[in-house]
């Protein structure tokens, strides 16, 4: 049986449950995996409702324009149906949103306003003002406003929440899910603690955000904001789509924390998930102590990692920030498991020695010592080359084919500036340890170093 459109695919997302990572958490924990909707991610959910909701109530017309400001996840629903039924769209959106959600909006025929992330709500500049301007100076529009929006609530509160109440059988003890404009987290909670007041509801939050403040005080203290790159969740004022009385506690979680998790699920678990589901699994693991062996926990994992490749899934970006942990040379080196004596050959060795040696010993690059002098370097791929140009080359000396040698670095020498120096002319980078001895770090090392 066919379905009439990409919209009826919405929903209905699996439960999957976590082993590797939280292996030492006595609970049962669960993902509501919400990037398999059509849009990639939960906000599918919401998007369709407030289109839904503005057309029975008359606010968006045929052939109107819809405008939102959006992190990109909510514009992505949203385009897919007005696609879908015949509207136009226009989002605003932050300088800190990844490039690759602002491309995805244009490819299904968006139009994308980019504006400064570090203003006021309500300077003229911020991405909530230029929407409600659009809405007033634009013909026929309709604004989303998915921060006040009740719609955003009621999404969740009809489909999120049922859908897990069922797959979990109404076991579930626990909610944890990042808090952003408050429709996901307080929809679902009120269904399900309409079917069981004593389900923990905990809301994940980022430093810089003021919610978590405003939930513990109830003051609205605009000290506690400041700027992050955690994406689609956090916020610095409260949304009308709260209802707190349906959440238990709020917790906060470093950037760094977030972007970290979300690459040790994607490693570890198999989903390759976005910023905020890496947030909500680190929410849960800073929390881990209160929960007890017959707990079932459903995390919401949002959306897809593929609006992250430029960010939290780039070594470079990382590392620019202080997200991964700076490895050097020496720790390479250190953390092998099996720490053998450096591979060299002599210029009087032949070529045909030196491919058995590589085959010997699994290795690509050995360096070249010369009366324990460094004289030069051969590589499989040098070697290969000339093999290939000449077979009988393979009983000529190591000195006839010698190529030039590895860069020699100090042992303490991060690994990103290894990586500059690792290219593809020059396959390794060689360094003396405190007796001495030479070591030998490969690209394959550094990528292998960068990964954990």
């Amino acid at each position: 049986m066919w379905l009439n459109n990409i919209l009826e695919t919405i929903g209905n997302t699996p439960l999957i449950k976590l082993n590797k990572i939280t292996k030492d958490i006595p609970a049962t924990v669960l993902a509501k995996v919400d990037y398999f909707n059509p849009g990639n991610s939960i906000k599918d959910r919401m998007a369709i409702k407030m289109i839904e909701v503005a057309e029975k109530e008359g606010k968006l017309k045929p052939g109107g324009t819809i405008i939102e400001c959006t992190s990109g996840n909510t514009g992505m629903g949203l385009a897919l149906a007005a696609c879908v039924k015949g509207y136009k769209c226009i989002f605003t959106t932050t300088d800190k949103q990844s490039k690759e959600k602002m491309d995805i909006l244009k490819a299904v025929g968006a139009e994308v306003i980019v504006c400064p992330t570090n203003v006021e709500p309500d300077d003229p500049r911020s991405y909530y003002s230029i929407a409600r301007r659009l809405a007033k100076e634009i013909p026929n529009s309709f604004h989303c406003n998915q921060y006040d929006n009740l719609a955003n609530r009621l999404a969740h509160y009809e489909s999120t929440g049922p859908e897990i109440w069922e797959q979990t059988e109404g076991k579930i003890t626990h909610l944890v899910c990042t808090a952003g404009t408050g429709g996901t987290v307080t929809g679902t909670a009120m269904y399900l603690k309409e079917k069981n007041p004593n389900i923990q509801v905990w809301a994940i939050d980022v430093y810089g955000s003021l919610l978590t403040k405003f939930f513990n005080t109830g003051e609205v203290d605009m000290n506690e904001v400041h700027p992050y790159v955690s994406e689609g969740f956090g916020e610095d004022f409260v949304p009308d789509n709260y209802d707190m009385s349906v959440i238990d506690r709020f917790e906060q979680v470093t950037d760094k924390d977030g972007a970290v998790m979300a690459r040790r699920i994607a490693k570890e678990e198999g989903l390759f998930c976005g910023y905020s589901a890496g947030s909500c699994l680190q929410g849960l693991m800073q929390l881990k102590d209160k929960l007890k062996k017959d707990d079932l926990v459903v995390c919401i994992f949002h959306d897809h990692g593929s609006r992250y490749v430029g960010k939290i899934y780039n070594d470079q970006w990382m590392m620019e920030r202080g997200f991964l942990d700076v490895k050097s040379f020496k720790d390479i080196v250190n953390g092998r498991k099996n720490s053998q004596k450096l591979v060299s050959i002599q210029p009087t060795n032949t070529v045909a020695e030196a491919v058995e040696m590589m085959k010997k010993y699994d290795i690509e690059h050995i360096p070249v010592f010369d009366n324990g002098n460094i004289a030069g370097s051969i590589s499989e791929n040098g070697l290969f080359q000339k093999v290939f140009s000449n077979p009988d080359i393979k009983n000529a000396k190591i000195q006839e084919v010698i190529e030039h040698a590895f860069p020699i670095v100090d042992f303490n020498t991060p690994v990103e500036k290894l990586g500059t120096l690792i290219n593809k002319e020059n396959g390794a980078v060689l360094s003396k340890d405190e007796a001495g001895n030479y070591h030998i770090v490969t690209k394959y090392d550094v990528i292998n170093a960068l990964g954990k």
